[in-house]
């Protein structure tokens, strides 16, 4: 069933396994991918390290952008990037900061929801991108590490261009022994707020999701479960929560060993679930992603003024340093705010253009300038004033 054929509505009685099971018996032919270091379990893996070699070449890197986008929105749905980050230091100040931050979570109690698992079998830090941030000690030093490098940030956004305006990070913890969790279908939305029965809104290159593997993930930990090319069964929402399917995804997903540093991104329609981690002894940690377009709903709110604000220092640190142009832009990327609406146009005339201007503007303008923090936050402020409604008097 294609988009343009479905019906406006879905139901239950539109799920076929038989159409689904189609779909993924199709092959990754790595011959049709030519950056690609190899295929397995149909899943493309690329080597980081050449894949970084090849984004700093202007000829090549349209090349790249393509073909990943390719094989998200058209081939597997899923990618590998094998040694995202090459240096280890870099991940473990980041996953110091992460255990702190769970450590003082589980200290304090309350609430230990989530998705798919049940209640205390994961540790997840919610809205881990703003926590994050005014850790000057991990955050500082995270990001002034070897700044020549064009880091997750930017290799996510070659996959799907556009995805600038919204990123979330959401690092899980999978406890020993935790049990595997269900297969979801999200499209586009959280799936405890979609309509069951309507057919997709919006293309699925609206969202990415991903991960970025804190540690060591052999198969006995459990890592994530995927079946590739299922992003193309256009029921999918509906379809996981059927047993047939639950059945079929338990007996032919996919699971690939990860190791610290490589990250996964992958279409988030595609079917996946968390594995079971069957050792007594590791707590596998993985910094779940999501990358969205101006016209993708992000799952938490995020304070972006916070943020860059937060930031700043160390972003001016790396321009003083001499850091690459890339790098800074990657950070602002995920930090402030980079789409300009929806705004209050009496405050904030598009004068100079089609919009007003960007957060992620202002952030930059104080770096390439020297800002104090105190000027940028204060620039911050009038920005967000002006886009707050107001009453007539």
């Amino acid at each position: 069933m294609t988009l343009d054929a479905a019906p406006v509505h879905l139901s239950a009685g539109d799920c076929r396994l038989a159409d689904l099971i189609d779909l993924v018996n199709q092959k990754t032919d790595l011959a049709d991918y030519p950056y690609a270091h190899a295929a397995e379990q149909n899943v493309l893996i690329y080597d980081g390290a050449r894949l970084r070699k090849e984004l700093s070449r202007p000829v090549s890197r349209p090349r790249v952008e393509a073909e990943l986008a390719r094989a998200l929105l058209d081939g597997p749905g899923i990618v590998v990037l094998a040694g995202a980050f090459d240096d280890p230091w870099v991940i473990d100040r980041a996953t110091w900061q992460f255990e702190a931050m769970i450590a003082a979570q589980r200290a304090a109690g309350g609430a230990a929801g989530d998705h798919f698992a049940a209640a205390g079998q994961n540790d997840r830090i919610w809205n881990a991108l703003e926590k994050l941030a005014p850790r000057a000690g991990g955050v500082r030093g995270l990001l002034r590490q070897r700044p020549d490098r064009d880091r997750v940030p930017g290799l996510a956004r070659t996959g799907l261009p556009g995805h600038f305006a919204s990123q979330r990070g959401q690092p899980g913890r999978r406890r020993a022994g935790g049990a595997p969790g269900l297969p979801s279908g999200v499209r586009l939305r959280h799936p405890g707020r979609a309509v069951p029965g309507a057919r997709p809104p919006a293309h699925p290159g609206a969202d990415l999701a991903g991960a970025v593997a804190h540690k060591d993930m052999p198969a006995e930990t459990g890592p994530t479960m995927y079946l590739p090319h299922s992003d193309k069964y256009l029921p999918g929402y509906l379809a996981w929560r059927q047993a047939e399917f639950r059945e079929y995804f338990e007996y032919c997903h996919v699971q690939l060993p990860l190791r610290k540093g490589d990250a996964v991104f992958f279409n988030p329609a595609l079917f996946h679930a968390a594995g079971a981690n069957r050792t007594g002894h590791v707590r596998r940690m993985a910094n779940l992603l999501q990358v969205s377009s101006a016209f993708g709903r992000s799952m938490e709110a995020v304070d972006r003024s916070a943020m860059s604000a937060a930031v700043s220092p160390a972003l001016q640190a790396m321009a003083d340093d001499g850091a690459s142009p890339a790098m800074i832009a990657n950070v602002i990327a995920a930090c402030a705010e980079g789409y300009p609406f929806p705004a209050n146009l009496d405050l904030d005339q598009p004068a100079g253009g089609l919009a007003p201007a960007i957060q992620a503007d202002i952030l930059a303008r104080a770096v390439a300038e020297g800002w104090s923090r105190q000027q940028l936050e204060t620039e911050l402020g009038a920005w967000s004033d002006r886009r707050q409604t107001r009453r007539p008097s």
